[in-house]
């Protein structure tokens, strides 16, 4: 049967675009990576939705969605959804998003989070900074991790790190909107202001002097992982108190950024008794 559903009717963004060219679907033009989008944002996919819906900071605007999508939200999670909602088909939903998106039937717009910044980390224990990782996948898996593992918050710097858009929140499969991201202008004045708070900040570093299991913490810390090949910046390697190293016992000797995230934190806790 030939899909007849119309393409739903485009969003507003606050520079005024809201139609693209041939009815395709128009997107936010780019900015500088790292600092919220401007427009409303499309999170797509059911546990990105469902905790956009559980998360009293997210502004939601409208629900595109199948009937079938509907019934998943409201009777098998209990989402209560307090937006329009406008039903329509799967195809129409694939016009909104990118080509291998999986939206599961529903796409949710939404308006950016709010800004945090480090005045949000009060009664902070546990603190997970990425200096200029700039993937949008392993950024998305490292906050997953980082709400698994009971991390407070993450924290990227404005420039060098992804913006929060579809394909970060749907890598986070819903953890966006279950932890505070944090965005800071200078990775190494943070640190510092956060060692002066009584935070001990410990940077992975692959020739760091100690492992991280002989890593002494306290009861407060800031745990900074750096991009794959760079690793931690000099400049913020210097501003924190310890350089620790992840020992592989295998052939292979190092470990992508996110999963460093998981093995990192998962000692942390160990380390601190939480």
């Amino acid at each position: 049967m030939t899909d007849k559903s119309p393409a739903p009717k485009k969003p507003f963004y606050k520079d005024g675009r809201n139609k693209g060219k041939s009815g395709s679907w128009s997107k936010p033009g780019p900015r500088r990576p790292g600092l919220p989008p401007e427009g409303p944002v499309l999170l797509y996919g059911l546990h990105t939705v469902e905790a956009a819906f559980a998360n009293p900071d997210r502004k939601r605007l409208k629900l595109y969605a199948t009937e079938n999508a509907q019934r998943r939200l409201i009777e098998e999670r209990g989402v209560k959804i307090d937006v329009p909602v406008e039903t329509i088909m799967p195809r129409a939903l694939d016009r909104m998003v990118t080509k291998d998106a999986v939206h599961q039937g529903m796409i949710l717009e939404a308006d950016p989070l709010p800004a945090y910044g480090p005045e949000h980390l009060h009664g902070a224990r546990l603190i997970l900074a990425l200096d200029q990782v700039t993937d949008p996948h392993n950024v998305g898996a490292i906050l997953r991790s980082a709400v698994a593992l009971s991390a407070d918050a993450v924290v990227t710097t404005e420039r060098h790190a992804p913006e929060e858009g579809s394909v970060l929140a749907k890598s986070a499969s819903g953890a966006l909107d279950m932890i505070k991201h944090v965005r800071v202008k200078n990775m190494a004045r943070f640190i510092n202001e956060m060692s002066d708070q009584g935070f001990g900040c410990v940077a992975l570093d692959s020739d760091g002097p100690n492992s991280l299991e002989e890593t002494e913490f306290g009861d407060h810390t800031v745990l900074v992982l750096g991009s794959e090949g760079k690793g931690v910046r000099q400049g913020v390697r210097e501003a924190c108190g310890q350089l620790a190293r992840l020992d592989m016992p295998g052939e292979i000797r190092s470990l992508n950024v996110s999963n460093a995230a998981v093995l990192s934190l998962y000692v942390a806790r160990q380390k601190m008794g939480l």
